[in-house]
């Protein structure tokens, strides 16, 4: 099964990474407190807040899910996280497998803010890694890059259809969320991994807040643009 790339329709593989630059607006108040001398060793275990995903919100590949088909998705997926094998990889391959030798973190946690999907993502280390420093897994280099305050985001991937819809990449009702993650640059406005849940906030779409398009009744918007 191919890989969707951005502007495309039909049935693949969604990945929802950003190919383009990283605003700079964006940066402010991202992790930058977890640099330390190569004496220090890092705590075990690092589990950090991260903006998973938005529902409604149109991303930077152009697509929208829409909140039914998200919730949907979060809730089978809460299944993974009870059996604690919610794992993801570091960037993302072109494929639907979660490669073993790839994976670099568990999601422990999510919770809806809003219209904003959060989570605990916990970065797997290896022990080389916490009492040497020696990277030998993607979890360690994950950790290593937060650690010198190293911009890293958080990118679903999953299996479904996009129908183009009034200029609209729409995804379909036979959406499967496969994981998320880790990537440079997410294409979901603000999914960043954070130190903690309060500088994760101004990332959080929520009432009164200034945001990118938003669609609260996707129906009703269809209906409109016609």
């Amino acid at each position: 099964m191919k890989v969707l790339k951005k502007g495309e329709s039909g049935k693949g593989i969604l990945i929802e990474h950003d190919a383009g630059f990283i605003n700079p607006e964006e940066n402010k108040g991202l992790i930058n407190e977890m640099k330390f001398d190569g004496n220090q060793k890092i705590k075990e275990p690092l589990v950090l807040t991260a903006v998973l995903q938005k529902c409604g919100v149109e991303n930077r590949n152009g697509r929208i899910y829409p909140p039914e088909i998200l919730k949907r998705e979060v809730n089978n997926y809460q299944d993974l996280i009870d059996q604690n094998r919610a794992i993801g990889e570091a960037e993302h391959p072109e494929s639907s497998v979660i490669n073993t030798d790839r994976v670099s973190h568990n999601i422990l946690e999510t919770w809806w803010d809003g219209k904003t999907l959060m989570g605990k993502v916990e970065i797997l280390m290896s022990p080389g890694f916490v009492n040497l420093g020696i990277i030998s897994c993607k979890g360690d280099m994950i950790a290593n890059l937060l650690r010198k305050g190293i911009m890293i985001g958080v990118s679903s991937r999953g299996v479904g259809t996009l129908n183009t819809e009034h200029g609209k990449n729409i995804v379909q009702d036979d959406f499967e969320l496969i994981c998320w993650d880790i990537v440079t640059s997410p294409s979901t406005p603000g999914s960043w991994i954070f130190n903690n849940e309060e500088e994760a906030q101004p990332f959080v779409e929520s009432e009164g807040k200034t945001k990118p398009l938003i669609i609260d009744d996707l129906d009703s918007f269809l209906s409109e643009e016609e």
